[in-house]
């Protein structure tokens, strides 16, 4: 891209790259800078949500179906790059699809991680963005394994004696993990209440899993403006996911929602250039280095 910036994203399966950090995504691919997304798994043992989408045709190529959703989402977003890692979804604990040797949980480390490393030196991102290894809000394997994946790769990408056959080296400056904001959930819960509508997080409130969720621990606040949009939109594109009808994500008027979601939230986990925390920028520190490697 013109201004030599680019971001990579780590998720775990199709619909993930919605849910999370999105706004950020389309706010910067419309600044410029080059957006990439890294998504781990097919997404084949998602449940399908929408009714409407619960059709025996979906059911038996819901792999080919969510492919083609994510190409969507990623669209609306402002991805300038989709990479599929090849993974097949994981499941939930104690799953058949967990003990699949194919999926993502039992790949051996170190294939996985050279698999993303050569991502990371054909597009030498500046930043990437994954996930914290705190994920008691949601334990899924795909997402545990993806912390560490991206962990990894942040590290080795750059050693000459890593994957040799798989680029060339190239350090990363940033990695950040998004993540779900307590103060945004519980913000939420208490407007549905304010309008005297029921609240999709009443049973959640009353299982503690807000209080599973991380507090103040954001280092970065990515303010989002127009761009905050972007997170509904790419949900919808996700047809078998998330049914239109949903509360837990269309319950509030869109102009409430655009309130309460007018940031993303991270947290910088290695930083590598000179740059005071908090942040409001994931290119804090790097832009400098950018124009000067543009301008020779």
């Amino acid at each position: 891209m013109a201004n030599g910036l680019c971001l990579l994203t780590v998720h775990a399966h199709p619909d993930d790259e919605a849910s999370k950090g999105a706004g950020t995504v389309a706010r910067y691919h419309a600044e410029g800078v080059r957006t990439v997304l890294v998504t781990c798994t097919g997404g084949e043992e998602g449940d399908i949500l929408n009714p409407a989408m619960d059709t025996p045709e979906v059911r038996s190529d819901l792999a080919a179906v969510r492919a083609s959703e994510l190409a969507r989402a990623a669209e609306v977003i402002g991805y300038d790059v989709v990479e599929l890692l090849g993974y097949r979804d994981s499941g939930m604990p104690g799953s058949a699809a967990n003990a699949d040797p194919r999926c993502f949980a039992r790949a051996p480390l170190e294939e996985a991680v050279g698999r993303l490393v050569a991502v990371v030196r054909r597009e030498r991102p500046q930043v990437l963005v994954s996930y914290g290894e705190d994920q008691r809000g949601y334990p899924h394997p795909d997402h545990l394994r993806a912390h560490e994946v991206t962990l990894a790769a942040f590290h080795r990408a750059a050693d000459p004696g890593s994957f040799p056959g798989a680029g060339e080296p190239f350090q990363p400056l940033k990695l950040y993990y998004v993540m779900w904001s307590r103060e945004q959930a519980r913000a939420r819960h208490e407007k549905f209440l304010e309008l005297g509508l029921e609240s999709p997080y009443a049973q959640r409130v009353a299982d503690g899993w807000l209080d599973r969720l991380p507090g103040e621990a954001a280092t970065t606040t990515v303010a989002l403006g127009e761009h905050a949009r972007a997170r509904q939109r790419a949900l919808l594109a996700h047809a078998t996911q998330v049914d239109p009808r949903s509360s837990f994500w269309f319950g509030l008027p869109e102009e409430v929602e655009l309130e309460i979601y007018d940031k993303d939230y991270y947290v910088r986990a290695e930083s590598l250039v000179d740059a005071p925390l908090p942040e409001d920028d994931l290119f804090a520190g790097v832009r400098e280095l950018a124009d000067a490697s543009v301008a020779s």
